[in-house]
């Protein structure tokens, strides 16, 4: 299991008229973890595109169990738990200090830039994952 951790700061326009962040800002945060996880991994999303793959998300869920707000120090994990095939699922958690607020997860599928068609993940990917996972 790989678990990766990254800090967000809501921000004013992350909240809605009664002052909570609005459920569709907490894909972002999601989207935020993933990223800074992929990039401090060695695999910026720039350079899995640079190979002609592509990972749209097909899924995306979260339950909300406690609103976060304006100026929160949230902590988003990020956690993949199994190998990739042609999807890639990763879970997240969102806490304000250690008080849980969301869940959810995406699944994403390896794509062929041009075709859309799906692929088996990039031999680099999996490596990367692999090592991460202590799968050598």
């Amino acid at each position: 299991m790989i678990r990766y951790t990254t800090q967000i700061r809501v921000r004013y326009r992350d909240t809605d008229q009664m002052g909570v962040v609005y459920h569709g800002v907490y894909l972002e945060f999601f989207e935020t973890g993933r990223t800074e996880f992929l990039r401090d991994a060695g695999m910026a999303y720039s350079s899995i595109e640079d190979t002609g793959i592509m990972l749209p998300v097909l899924e995306a869920t979260l339950t909300m169990k406690r609103p976060a707000r304006y100026d929160d120090l949230l902590t988003v994990h990020a956690i993949i738990r199994e190998m990739p095939t042609a999807r890639l699922k990763i879970e997240y958690e969102i806490y304000r200090n250690d008080e849980p607020l969301v869940f959810g997860h995406t699944i994403h599928a390896f794509v062929t830039a041009g075709s859309m068609r799906p692929v088996r993940p990039p031999h680099d990917f999996v490596d990367t994952l692999a090592r991460l996972m202590g799968e050598t």
